[in-house]
């Protein structure tokens, strides 16, 4: 990920629908690191095995902390298709993932939390504004232009 400064005002270039992806876990218990390890080791490379196929369908990612329990990444996909497709494909990541964390969620009695929201984003339905930053969320996911290619209001960039 880009980690300079863009001067200005800047927005997403974005087209079209966004499918936007949030999941997380939460540590209920920081000493059953044998709950929770394997549920954190896990998004990386999932993360990593996407990234390497630009036909996967997710545009971009970023990793959150919501501290010092919540650790979680927003996911931006080009469709719902493919979101699905990748959680349900036999040979990735996901799936065998998604099998541990279930054994070790039924025998860890609540010491590690999941969850995940799916939003679908209909193009015209979202707008972005970064100011002195470096490219982020859906703006490093796709591309950052200045506001005025898009509109100077978060209004006209939502009618554009």
């Amino acid at each position: 990920m880009r980690t300079e400064l863009i001067d200005g005002r800047m927005t997403a270039d974005a087209n079209g629908d966004v499918v936007v992806f949030l999941i997380g876990m939460r540590v209920n218990n920081f000493r059953a690191l044998r709950s929770w390890w394997p549920v954190f080791t896990a998004m990386p490379r999932m993360l990593k095995e996407l990234s390497r196929d630009k036909g996967s369908g997710l545009l971009g990612f970023q990793s959150l902390l919501g501290f010092p329990r919540v650790l979680y990444v927003v996911q931006y996909w080009d469709s719902k298709e493919k979101l699905f497709a990748y959680a349900s494909a036999r040979d990735g990541q996901h799936r065998p993932a998604w099998a541990e964390f279930n054994r070790r969620l039924r025998a860890g009695k609540g010491k590690v939390g999941f969850w995940h929201e799916t939003y679908v984003v209909p193009a015209g339905s979202y707008e972005s504004v970064y100011i002195n930053m470096p490219a982020f969320g859906l703006g490093a996911a796709t591309e950052v232009v200045p506001v005025g290619r898009r509109g100077e209001s978060a209004a006209d960039r939502l009618g554009s």
